[in-house]
């Protein structure tokens, strides 16, 4: 190599520098337009598993929904049948008022018209005698008799009478069966003749012919009994048994079940035969 072709060191340097500093500048640039990855942190889901989780609260909402509609239809239910119940207690409640109504209506035809077939009752006894005080005072006053209406309590005997009058009889039961009327004087009086159609004032004791049951009695109510005799106001025994009878007189009447209240009585009178003891105080 000739000294003209020898490096200049200057030249080189300088050639040098130029090329680092090209270098440097490509470096910057590269590093300029490099993209940083993304935050670590964030994460993306996949689009199923969050549209998995919104269909699963969809799903509950229907289901709450249809649950609160399942509870209203059985709590309606419940009421319609607790409607229908209480319609039927009310439809049942009224037929049986109805059935009771009925009931006591033919019980109460029955009694009167058993009453009325008997002709009469111990009850129509027992009415009359709500006046018989009065009446046998009254007898007394017209005939002279004594009117012991006071402490003692005794029945006011006609002129002349028996004083076993005034003592209340004992009735026992019979024996064999009764099949006519059968009158048996105990004690005779010495009045005037009972007639039909008169009023005519009693005590009197009623049991029942085979055991001798006392099921009625004048004695118990502390009065005489007074009533209309023959006319249909007492049973057919007394109507035909006292009609007849001296004033003054205990009798006693043996009375066959049909010349009584029957083997089928009604309510509150006795059945079968009956046994009366009477005593006749007065008639007018």
């Amino acid at each position: 190599m000739s000294d003209d072709q020898t490096p200049d060191p200057e030249a080189a340097s300088a050639q040098s520098a130029e090329t680092d500093e090209t270098t440097e500048s490509a470096e910057t640039a590269e590093s300029s337009l490099s993209v940083e990855p993304a935050d670590s942190d964030v994460t993306v889901e996949p689009a199923g598993e969050a549209d998995s989780e919104g269909s699963g609260h969809g799903e509950r909402q229907v289901l709450s929904d249809r649950a609160r509609r399942d509870a209203v239809k059985l709590v309606r239910s419940a009421n319609k049948e607790a409607d229908a119940r209480r319609r039927r207690m009310q439809s049942l409640a009224g037929g049986l008022a109805g059935v009771v109504v009925m009931a006591l209506i033919v019980i109460g035809y029955v009694v009167l018209g058993g009453s009325n077939n008997s002709n009469g009752s111990a009850d129509a006894s027992a009415q009359a005698g709500a006046a018989a005080t009065a009446g046998a005072n009254d007898q007394g006053a017209a005939d002279g008799s004594t009117d012991p209406a006071g402490a003692a309590g005794t029945p006011s005997l006609p002129p002349g009478a028996n004083p076993a009058l005034a003592k209340e009889p004992t009735v026992s039961a019979g024996t064999g069966d009764v099949t006519k009327l059968v009158v048996t004087t105990l004690i005779q009086g010495t009045g005037d003749a009972v007639k039909s159609g008169q009023n005519i004032t009693v005590n009197y004791v009623g049991v029942t012919y085979k055991d001798g049951q006392e099921f009625d009695a004048s004695w118990d109510h502390g009065q005489t009994a007074t009533f209309q005799i023959g006319v249909g106001a007492v049973i057919p025994g007394w109507d035909q048994g006292l009609v007849g009878v001296k004033v003054g007189s205990r009798v006693q009447l043996d009375i066959p079940a049909s010349l009584a209240y029957g083997d089928t009585p009604p309510a509150g009178a006795p059945t079968g035969a009956l046994r009366f003891v009477v005593d006749v105080l007065a008639a007018q």
